[in-house]
């Protein structure tokens, strides 16, 4: 099974979004969620509502009401109180209530800047979004694309470089046990450039 980013996600009775990241259980090596961004929301979708997997869409057994329902990828959170001073009585509360003019401009910014989006993963779990860069021992060498997966064990065995990596349209698979860590949506990889050129092809299935 491929579950790739970036693309199509349609629900049982229409389209459903784009995929933007998984979301990896480090201890069991397996996908649990994979998150569905539907115009400006993003939501935590449990690999169990996936119906079927190509290289260009993800469909669900859900539909788009049961698809909304799901719970939120990110959530809003004030950042601190460190702007109080700066503010009127309210105004966190309703920022859209102070009056605009040129000299409240800097408030309004502030009011802004004082609310974080922020992702509402799991506790102990890892996202690796569409676009993760992957380095190697010796530098960087290209951009997570997608994962395959074992169908029965629902575990990760492969991640999938297509998109910026060094060896043009060539397909670069590489195996789960050759990565080192994910820290700050960073895939870091036990390998130099060498050995990553040099690992044998896995067939990765298109449309």
């Amino acid at each position: 099974m491929d579950i790739a980013l970036g693309v199509d996600v349609h629900c049982s009775d229409g389209a459903g979004g784009k995929s933007t990241a998984l979301i990896v259980d480090p201890s069991t090596e397996q996908v649990t969620h994979f998150v569905a961004q539907v115009e400006g929301s993003q939501y935590l979708v449990p690999i169990e509502a996936i119906a079927d997997s190509a290289a260009d869409r993800i469909q669900l057994r859900w539909s788009r009401q049961e698809l909304a329902a799901a719970p939120p990828f990110e959530k809003t959170v004030f950042a601190g109180e460190d702007l109080g001073a700066f503010t009127a009585p309210g105004m966190m509360s309703a920022p859209i209530a102070w009056p605009y003019g040129a000299e409240n401009e800097y408030m309004l910014e502030a009011a802004a800047a004082a609310y974080v989006p922020v992702e509402q993963i799991p506790e102990g779990e890892r996202a690796i979004h569409s676009g993760s860069y992957v380095e190697a021992t010796d530098g960087s060498v290209g951009q997570v694309d997608e994962f395959l997966i074992d169908p029965t064990t629902g575990r990760i065995t492969h991640l999938v470089l297509r998109k910026g990596h060094l060896w043009g349209k060539k397909d670069v698979t590489i195996p789960l046990d050759q990565i080192d860590r994910v820290d700050d949506d960073v895939v870091y990889l036990k390998l130099n450039k060498e050995a990553v050129d040099g690992l044998p092809a896995v067939p990765v299935r298109r449309k």
